[in-house]
């Protein structure tokens, strides 16, 4: 018995040797804290996601510049899916288990959001998604920075619908066919039809990614407003196929008085690309401009031109989405001492961080932020003019209470629910 508990020590002995020194490996290979940037540098979507990447480098550089967190750096790790969909998946799944990151940034287009997130809950890895989109998702993984239907979607239309925005009568519903517009335009559908639209009076179109032909098309919209009734296009056509588009619009003489557009995807790097006074008018809702007036707002901008080195470089929503993302992400670390994502999941649910427009941010527990809504008219530098917004932040629904499956779901990841999109309480299982 005596030799048996020697050997055992001795065993012990070497396997806590190893252990020790593997665990003296592994600290110095994590002497640094990795923050993934999953955004499309190539593609159809570079045109909006490569701003997306450069924001995450300035906000991780002021960290490090702060003294980083934990008391370590923190080290970006970029990869480009290329605006391929599946590739999506391919390079998250390769930030998480090659690159070892404690936190992903990343995805624009919902199809992208798809695509990575169930390699996010089988890892039980943390993404923060920083884009508009449909909603009807609340994952344990994800936190979804960007704007949903009730706090762009919806109130875009019911401004357009009041006096202020023009009385519109007549839609036409125009999106990139993928999940986010057709949802969206779902959602829009059964709002209108419930504030008394006819069905005639909603016209519903999709082009393909990248879609550079729309002479047809907006000859369509122009043959559509031509009944007699105001009319207004609801746009949630994405990436570089929105140059094309809005040239269109100008060509064939399309103002903002006869027949304005709203848009769900444009912002001001999107518009830095085209000449903007045949589109001057034309609307955008978000949840932030460049032009906003606040000392926020100038002070970030101000160290965003430092940082790119140039003075003519935009800010916009998704960017203003991922600076409060950041930062709440840095708040619960810094709370939870950790980057383990369970605890810093658990420290999310209440963080605050000080909006770009004057307010404050909130994360719920539905994983979703309070945001102000904004309604912009384009200028003809490429700017944005406030011309409507909300007294103050408006709670993000992860369930469209339009869609009569989706308005009887909570999504709370806090006791009792521990659930996305449950109709009733729901104890977590794994």
């Amino acid at each position: 018995m005596k030799s048996a508990i020697k050997t055992f020590a001795a065993v012990g002995a070497v396997v806590g040797s190893l252990a020790f020194s593997g665990t003296a490996a592994m600290a110095q290979a994590t002497d640094t804290i990795k923050v993934g940037i999953l955004h499309s540098l190539s593609g159809t979507m570079a045109i909006s996601e490569t701003a997306l990447k450069d924001v995450m480098l300035y906000l991780i550089d002021e960290q490090n510049k702060a003294g980083g967190l934990l008391g370590k750096q923190l080290e970006p790790v970029i990869v480009d899916p290329a605006s391929d969909w599946p590739l999506f998946a391919e390079k998250a799944r390769e930030l998480i288990e090659q690159k070892n990151v404690d936190v992903v940034f990343g995805c624009w287009t919902s199809v992208s959001r798809k695509s990575v997130l169930p390699v996010f809950e089988e890892l039980n890895s943390m993404l923060f998604y920083p884009v508009q989109y449909e909603g009807e998702e609340s994952s344990r993984n994800i936190f979804y920075t960007g704007a949903a239907p009730n706090q762009q979607a919806i109130p875009a239309v019911e401004y357009l619908m009041s006096e202020d925005g023009g009385s519109v009568k007549r839609w036409v519903l125009a999106g990139t066919d993928y999940v986010y517009p057709r949802t969206t335009n779902k959602i829009l559908e059964s709002f209108l039809k419930a504030k008394g639209v006819a069905a005639e009076d909603i016209m519903i179109n999709y082009t393909p990614f990248g879609h550079s032909d729309w002479q047809t098309i907006v000859s369509d919209i122009k043959a559509f407003a031509s009944a007699g009734k105001k009319t207004a296009v609801v746009s949630t056509i994405n990436g570089d196929a929105n140059v094309p588009f809005y040239k269109e619009l100008g060509n064939q003489g399309i103002k903002a008085e006869d027949i304005p557009v709203v848009a769900f995807s444009v912002g001001e790097e999107e518009l830095a690309g085209i000449d903007t006074e045949p589109l001057v008018g034309h609307l955008a809702a978000w949840n932030y401009f460049m032009s906003v007036d606040t000392p926020e707002n100038a002070a970030v901008i101000e160290k965003w031109h430092k940082f790119i080195g140039s003075d003519s470089r935009v800010f916009n929503d998704p960017m203003e989405a991922h600076y409060i993302g950041f930062k709440m992400w840095v708040q619960a670390v810094e709370q939870a001492g950790t980057t383990d994502v369970d605890a810093v999941r658990q420290a999310m649910y209440g963080q605050e961080v000080k909006n770009l427009t004057g307010g404050v941010a909130v994360m719920n527990t539905n994983h979703h932020l309070s945001k102000p809504v904004l309604i912009g008219e384009i200028q003809g530098d490429g700017q944005f003019a406030t011309v409507w917004e909300t007294d103050g932040v408006v709670v993000g629904d992860a369930w469209s209470d339009f869609i009569p499956e989706s308005a009887k779901l909570t999504a709370d990841w806090t006791y009792p629910w521990v659930c996305g999109n449950c109709e009733k309480p729901k104890y977590l299982t794994n």
